[in-house]
């Protein structure tokens, strides 16, 4: 399938070994193409090594919309010798490769398009420290595709600040010198005239950026790739935000700290992957049965136990909708790009505070920690604090009410004294084990459900693109986005495009509406047993009739999913 037949789409990868700064390089080239104009999508690879492995970054951008990375490459920067012999099959025919060194081969097939940059040697020169070598690549860049240096330099001096900017800038300028003097073509003419500078941002930062319009307190986080990122973030921001960030022993502390902190009336999320969220079970149910607000934000990994930690995957969306055992309603979001993070984030706060119960938001490592160019705006987020008492006289911190939502006292108030458990109890908060006590306290908690999904009309459950008359189908959710949309643009028949972003509750009549008039209807999923699928079936009846499932730990790439699309459409 030929790529430019939908659109002009330039991609860029810069590959190296841990430690060689691909992945500074590559954020500082995406923000120089978002400043310059472009829609841009990196993604990032890396594996489950404390130190050394391949490390790579890829960026795809264009004048248009990009929704996702390609893996037909037009500049390759190899700081080492792996990264030629990784990725050189996926160099188109024209493309151009920096590197240090090649071999004969290697330059024979490249012939004019092998550039060498003396990475090392002007590192030296500059008195650089190692890891700055790829500046001089993206000095190169520029040059290569007619972009002015400057906009690199004003990256570069705004990222490093007086720590290590000189060095760096020095280094780019030296690349793009470099080319100069080898008389170099220019690439192509890829300008974007008169747009305007984009920004580039990852789910995790979008995700905390979210949590923190909607009036987060504290943060708290034991780092679990790939949801680490949210706890950097908040740690680096917490003094301009006015917010605490912490980070305990483990998970358990994490998520039983955040639990005492919202008890106290602090606005509290908790971070982790799922194999953390594994060991929050207990404390989740804590939350459900004492009706204590929390927001887990959950990064599911790949496989089973320690899996495949630094890949992605969807295998736990049944997990996180029966967190914690017992019965008790929750929310459950599951953003699918950077500005739904934000936007889930926001929500999953102050909807936990509302009906106060426990929200999870499903992340993967695809929407975690790869970067888009997006618009975040959260002029429209307000912190809702939730029903607090007015009524100090006679306090119930279990009052049964006809939406099942309890007015929120919190210790220290004067007059009031705040009772809360995790035993089955009345009214007041004291154990019981009386059997009609106990079902009316169930019957309350479930009127806060029922409560919750009335809540789902005022929000965007669900997403429709494409053709919302097609005939054809495709249901997704979560990272399955990204790499869908993109993939979109080369189908051969029109298809209508459902993306579910609220899980639990689920809005079963809008995605009935949205599936209205489909005969052919393929569910896309990175899990083995098509959860979604199932969860479709369960709310609904309807029984998709066709299924594309991954579920070997790597994403599809645009073209790959786009030709199997193709062969499931009517």
């Amino acid at each position: 399938m030929d790529q430019t037949s939908a659109c002009q789409i330039f991609t860029v990868s810069l590959g190296g070994a841990a430690g060689d700064g691909v992945r500074e390089a590559g954020n500082n080239l995406s923000q120089v193409l978002a400043n310059a104009g472009f829609e841009v999508f990196q993604s990032f690879k890396y594996p489950s090594l404390i130190r050394g492995g391949h490390n790579y970054a890829r960026i795809s951008f264009a004048k248009e919309k990009v929704w996702n990375d390609h893996e037909n490459i037009d500049v390759l920067v190899a700081m080492n010798e792996e990264t030629i012999k990784t990725h050189l099959h996926c160099l188109r025919d024209d493309g151009v490769v920096f590197a240090e060194q090649f071999d004969d081969a290697d330059r024979e097939r490249l012939k004019n398009n092998a550039v060498q940059l003396p990475f090392t040697a002007l590192a030296k020169q500059f008195n650089a420290p190692y890891i700055a070598r790829s500046s001089v690549a993206l000095g190169a860049f520029c040059y290569l595709i007619d972009i002015p240096l400057d906009e690199m330099i004003a990256v570069l001096s705004r990222v490093f600040k007086e720590k290590g900017a000189e060095a760096n800038i020095a280094l780019a300028k030296a690349g793009h010198d470099e080319m100069e003097k080898m008389g170099f073509r220019h690439y192509r003419r890829l300008a974007v005239e008169g747009a305007e500078p984009k920004t580039m941002i990852d789910g995790n930062t979008a995700l905390a950026q979210g949590l923190k319009a909607a009036g987060l307190d504290l943060y708290i986080a034991y780092p679990m790739t790939p949801s680490t990122g949210i706890l950097h973030y908040l740690a680096k921001m917490q003094k301009d935000f006015g917010i605490k960030v912490l980070q305990p022993e483990n998970e358990i502390a994490g998520i039983n700290m955040a639990i005492g902190a919202a008890y106290a009336g602090k606005r509290a999320a908790v971070g982790t992957a799922t194999g953390g969220f594994a060991l929050m079970q207990e404390a989740m149910s804590l939350a459900g049965m004492s009706e204590t607000p929390v927001v887990v934000a959950v990064s599911q990994r790949s496989a089973p136990a320690t899996g495949i930690p630094t890949h992605s995957s969807q295998a736990d969306l049944r997990f996180a909708i029966h967190s914690g055992h017992g019965e008790f309603p929750r929310l459950v979001l599951a953003p699918g790009d950077p500005e739904e993070a934000f936007l889930c984030g926001a929500n999953a706060l102050n909807l936990a505070w509302k009906y106060q119960v426990p929200a999870i938001v499903l992340l993967d490592k695809h929407v975690s920690e790869n970067m888009m160019t997006a618009t975040i705006d959260g002029s429209s987020i307000k912190a809702e604090k939730g029903r607090v008492a007015e009524n100090k006289e006679g306090y119930r911190r279990y009052a049964i009410t006809d939406d099942g939502i309890s007015p929120l006292a919190f210790p220290g108030t004067p007059g009031i004294a705040v009772k809360a458990t995790s035993y089955e109890h009345d009214e007041q908060g004291i154990a019981t084990e009386d059997a009609v006590e106990a079902e009316k306290m169930q019957d309350k908690r479930f009127a806060k459900g029922a409560s919750l999904e009335n809540e789902v009309g005022a929000h965007e459950t669900i997403k429709v693109y494409g053709d919302p008359a097609a005939e054809n189908a495709i249901l997704f959710w979560g990272s399955g986005k990204t790499v869908l949309l993109e993939a979109a643009k080369y189908f051969e028949k029109p298809a209508r495009l459902i993306q579910v972003i609220w899980m639990e509750p689920f809005d079963a009549d809008r995605i009935i509406g949205a599936l209205s008039g489909a005969t052919n209807i393929i569910d896309f999923e990175y899990n083995h047993n098509g959860q979604l699928a199932g969860l479709l079936r369960e709310q609904t009846g309807i029984v998709p009739s066709q299924a594309i499932l991954r579920y070997d730990s790597k994403p599809f790439t645009p073209l790959e999913l786009a030709e199997v699309v193709n062969e499931y459409l009517k």
